[in-house]
Formats: structure tokens, C-alpha cells, sequence
């Protein structure tokens, strides 16, 4: 009998602890759902506060335009290379790597042209904290989530630089700095309809 009394014991504390494991999975599982949910969320806000910046900035200011610019590129070539290390789709890789030869040249050329069209306005040398947010976003999805996280970011970034892009397109007051915008509309749109291509095939 004292056997007996003893497995029994033993046989509970062991459902007991597979009771409590199942249950910390699951709140683990509804702790990443809730963090996923709160990225999109963010994400989603971020996109429609920079288009109404992009917007703004593009057509109004050259300082707005220099700047935003320039954030709109260091985002792109940091969230590319992250897509370059975390996808494992030779599709996004390959947009990553397109973006990151496009978002490089872009950058060199707003460097070579800022200093004369525009010698008062310092450009930027580190991500502002909305975009800061898009990236740590990027690095908390999942694996599995990863790609449509990222295509997501990259369909609403590049609409948001589009905008921006072509609101100072006709700028008079710093025409070298609109031609620029002119020069690279082409690339970020196809960087952004390639990137919806690539999210409409997931669906």
C-alpha cells in the first residue's frame, strides 16, 4: 500500500507539471500574438502619419525634402539588409538586394547635391523613432511572419517616399533637388509595385 500511495503522488505532480507547461505555452503563444498584433498596429499608424508628412514635406520645404529623403533611404537600406539575413525566400532577397543597389546610389547622389542646393540644412545621421519603431518591428516578427512584414512596411514605405517624391518634383527653388526627385521616381516604383506583387502572391 505505501508503494501505491506514493506513485499516486508521483503521477499527479507529473500531470501537474505538463498541466502547467501546455498552459505557460500558451500564454507564451497569446503574448506573441498580442506583440504581432500591436507591430501591425504601429505600423499601420506610422504609415498614415508619414504619408501626411511625406506630403508636407515633399511640396512645401526643401529642408523637409532633404531630410526626408534621406531617413526614407537609411530606413530602406537597414530594412533590407535585415530581409537579407532573416527572409528565406529568394523573392525578397532579391527586392532586398535590388533596394539596397537603388536606396545606396540615391543616398551618394542627395549627398553630392545637398551641400549646394542646399547649404543650410544639415542632413541626418541617424533614423527618426517612428521609423526606429518600423525596425524594431522588423526584428520582433516571427520567422514565419517575417516576409509579410516586411513586404508590408516596404509597399507603405515606398508609397509614403512616392508621395514625397512627387510633391517636390516641380520645386522651382532647388531644381537640381527636383530633378533628383524626378530621376528616382521610377526606381521607388518599382521597388514599391514589386513589393505589392510579392504580398498579393502570399494571399
Amino acid at each position: 500500500m505505501t508503494r501505491t500511495r506514493l506513485i499516486v503522488p508521483a503521477v499527479a505532480g507529473i500531470a501537474a507539471a505538463l498541466v502547467a507547461a501546455c498552459s505557460q505555452q500558451q500564454t507564451d503563444k497569446t503574448a506573441a500574438d498580442a506583440g504581432a498584433a500591436v507591430n501591425a498596429a504601429q505600423d499601420a499608424t506610422s504609415t498614415a502619419v508619414g504619408q501626411t508628412s511625406a506630403a508636407t514635406m515633399g511640396a512645401n520645404t526643401v529642408s523637409g525634402f532633404v531630410g526626408g529623403l534621406a531617413v526614407s533611404d537609411m530606413y530602406e537600406l537597414e530594412a533590407a539588409k535585415i530581409a537579407a539575413s532573416r527572409s528565406t525566400s529568394a523573392d525578397v532577397k532579391a527586392l532586398a538586394a535590388m533596394i539596397t543597389t537603388d536606396h545606396t546610389a540615391s543616398t551618394a547622389k542627395l549627398k553630392a547635391l545637398a551641400p549646394t542646393a542646399a547649404p543650410t540644412v544639415a542632413l541626418p545621421t541617424a533614423l527618426d523613432e517612428r521609423h526606429k519603431g518600423l525596425i524594431d518591428n522588423l526584428k520582433a516578427a516571427s520567422a514565419a511572419d517575417f516576409d509579410k512584414v516586411w513586404l508590408t512596411q516596404q509597399a507603405a514605405a515606398h508609397d509614403e517616399a512616392l508621395t514625397m517624391l512627387n510633391g517636390f518634383a516641380d520645386n522651382t527653388e532647388a531644381p537640381t533637388l527636383a530633378a533628383l526627385a524626378k530621376e528616382i521616381t521610377p526606381k521607388v516604383t518599382a521597388h514599391r509595385d514589386r513589393a505589392k506583387a510579392l504580398l498579393d502572391a502570399m494571399h
